[in-house]
């Protein structure tokens, strides 16, 4: 029996969407695992085909289609199916599905080979379909000698209308019925190249009438000429179908669980049926889960390759994209992202799941490692009128609140610093607001508590200054007699380093897009660039895919891609700010 239940996610109340799990233990009541992962019914039946000795070693893949970037739904199943063969200690395969070379690219292949890695994973053996080729082709053959499969000629207009609905069955080809000489002779033929695309494939002959769709005589095989595979060159012009490459390339690889999203639930027939068709010992067996649907974003592989195509976004690694690539540039860790999959489970239940919970796996990540720093996004000048233009000192700050092992930096202090500007008001708008304003005084972090005097404007009436004073018996400690409440951080402004601030944010406006409109929906703010920050000197220095948190700001990383330029994208803010938009 397999037991899941979900909770809505509330970093306040529950920092987990949490899974019930199915203990499981060996004789001695200990469990015979030595990790202590959820359970979920895919291991269930593992667990029960280890115990009756059907397998003695599980063997898992990991398919992907060398079409595009992986994204967040890929990893999950990453997870799942690299994380069981360790847990099991078996293997787990790449295998790249490159049978359509009309879309398939070298760079894709080394980019998925990348993302696997840096999701802290690695293959036991890597393998292409297009490795298997000719025995795919030798096993199409022995389908044709067996009278199990023919060559039609039908357009795939009248391929679409003998097909038939859901509510009506399909009817006959014409080209059925031929002699098994025949479509020999043609199959071969359609090899050598003798005949243009789209002009004759290769069916199963299973059963038209089937409540099943997928087994109306499906196509194997199909004609791709003029093209040059990544792989294979020019050496083929007639390339198989996915669904009957699929299980014969998990049978040959000896994998023993075969595990795919739901769509492929209703081709679990067409899989079993090749593979009892042919003379191939191993029989896989394919079991289904949920696909990852994330809100806010868009999970479509063509989708995403439209956003791309149509520079709605600045690449196939643009931070903004689900792409494992974009997330890792954005600054999410694998740990994160492992994490996150963990979180949301395995099950047989299609469900949405907030972004909150994968925000939440990232904030806690880099709450425990990222170390902090100041960084001030809108600055604005404040001159100390009473400390002296010449003298500077270095102050001391932790890296980390919580973990001493961090260590504390020496921050540069000086008469001339920046603080952001939201962190002004000439009057303060209410009770609830604790930062500086004219006549009122503020903690800066880890220094002085200052006062404002004179506000400073332009002609256009704008402020460009503060003059403060600073109270030099504060450093550590409170100012005697009076409360100070507020605390805000700052940087030098003759120390400080210049930086571009790039604020991520989600994708698209809406949690689920409805229909094909969702370009409409593509969020006009997921990214707002800053030129003129001001941050940390020691920032200038940090090494690409850093992360640290910039105090009251958020979670950031410096860009991977920007070379010198000093750039840093957020990663996710310090709070959730979309469940309150959602509240409302």
């Amino acid at each position: 029996m397999d037991i899941v239940a979900e909770k809505s996610f509330n970093e306040s109340s529950s920092r987990r969407l949490w899974s019930c799990t199915i203990p499981r233990t060996n004789d001695s009541g200990n469990d015979p695992m030595e990790d202590n992962k959820p359970r979920n019914f895919i291991r269930q039946i593992i667990d029960e085909d280890l115990a009756s000795g059907k397998h003695e070693r599980i063997v898992t893949r990991f398919p992907p289609e060398p079409n595009g970037y992986l994204h967040i739904g890929h990893a999950k199943s990453i997870n799942l199916n690299f994380g069981i063969a360790r847990d099991y200690k078996g293997r787990c395969n790449l295998r790249f599905d490159d049978t359509n070379p009309q879309k398939e690219e070298e760079e894709f292949v080394e980019a998925i080979k990348d993302d696997v890695r840096w999701l802290g994973f690695d293959w036991d053996e890597l393998h292409f379909a297009s490795d298997y080729f000719e025995q795919l082709y030798d096993y199409a053959i022995e389908l044709i000698e067996k009278g199990l499969a023919y060559v039609c000629e039908l357009s795939p207009e009248d391929m679409r209308a003998y097909r038939g609905t859901l509510t009506e069955p399909g009817r006959n080809s014409p080209y059925r019925d031929r002699p098994v000489e025949e479509n020999l002779d043609l199959f071969q033929r359609m090899r050598a190249g003798e005949f243009a695309d789209g002009s004759k494939v290769l069916r199963a002959k299973i059963d038209m009438a089937s409540g099943n769709i997928n087994l109306r005589d499906p196509v194997l095989y199909r004609i791709r000429s003029g093209l040059i595979h990544h792989q294979t060159g020019d050496a083929w012009c007639l390339y198989p179908m996915y669904d009957y490459t699929h299980p014969i390339s998990d049978a040959i690889e000896g994998v023993t669980h075969s595990l795919c999203t739901l769509e492929f639930e209703d081709h679990r027939p067409l899989y079993d049926w090749v593979l009892n068709n042919i003379s191939i010992a191993a029989k896989p067996r394919q079991i289904e889960f949920s696909r990852l649907n994330l809100e806010y974003t868009i999970m479509s592989k063509r989708l995403l390759t439209q956003l791309v195509a149509e520079n709605h976004v600045d690449g196939w690694d643009d931070p903004r994209m689900p792409t494992i690539a974009g997330l890792r540039r954005r600054g999410f860790t694998p740990a994160s992202i492992r994490e996150f999959c963990d979180r949301i489970g395995i099950t047989k239940a299609d469900n949405m799941v907030e972004m909150g919970v994968l925000e939440s796996a990232i904030r806690e990540d880099l709450d425990a490692s990222a170390p902090r720093r100041m960084a001030v996004l809108r600055p604005l000048k404040i001159t100390l009128s009473n400390y002296p233009d010449e003298q500077e000192e270095l102050l001391l700050s932790p890296n980390h609140p919580k973990n001493g092992d961090m260590g504390k930096r020496q921050i540069p202090f000086c008469r001339h610093i920046v603080i952001d500007r939201n962190d002004f008001m000439e009057v303060a708008p209410n009770r609830k607001f604790k930062r500086l304003v004219t006549g009122g005084e503020v903690r800066l972090r880890n220094a002085y508590v200052i006062r404002c005097d004179e506000v400073v404007k332009d002609d256009q009436g704008d402020i460009v200054e503060l003059i403060c004073s600073y109270d030099p018996d504060t450093l550590g400690k409170n100012p005697e007699g009076r409360k100070v409440k507020g605390v805000i951080h700052w940087v030098s402004a003759r120390h400080g380093a210049n930086a571009e601030i790039r604020l991520y944010d989600r994708l698209l406006k809406t949690p689920q897009p409805q229909g094909e409109s969702w370009e409409d929906d593509l969020n006009p703010d997921s990214l707002v660039t800053l030129e003129n920050a001001v941050v940390e000197p020691g920032l200038a220095d940090a090494q690409p895919g850093a992360q640290f948190q910039f105090e009251r700001e958020g979670y950031f990383c410096r860009d991977n891609k920007s070379g010198d330029k000093l750039v840093f994208n957020r990663v996710v803010t310090l709070r959730d700010s979309w469940a309150k938009i959602a509240a409302n």
